[in-house]
């Protein structure tokens, strides 16, 4: 199975921050279907919303340069 990084960092703050999925959901302002379907890594979740959750761990999605041949 792949790996999600947003998903694997969101989870992995969540936890060491010691919120359940609905405490992180109440302070980032979405519900809890989303935050479920982020740490499950479904691919397609609106990039603002994400930003919401990734605003309280000091992240935000942007641009990333891929690895060129």
């Amino acid at each position: 199975m792949k790996t999600n990084p947003i998903a694997d960092l969101v989870r992995e703050r969540r936890k060491n921050a010691g919120l359940t999925q609905v405490q992180l959901a109440a302070k980032a302002g979405v519900g809890l279907r989303f935050i479920r379907d982020l740490e499950q890594g479904k691919a397609s979740l609106r990039t603002d919303t994400i930003n919401k959750v990734l605003f309280l761990f000091g992240k935000r999605l942007g641009p990333v340069d891929l690895p060129r041949e």
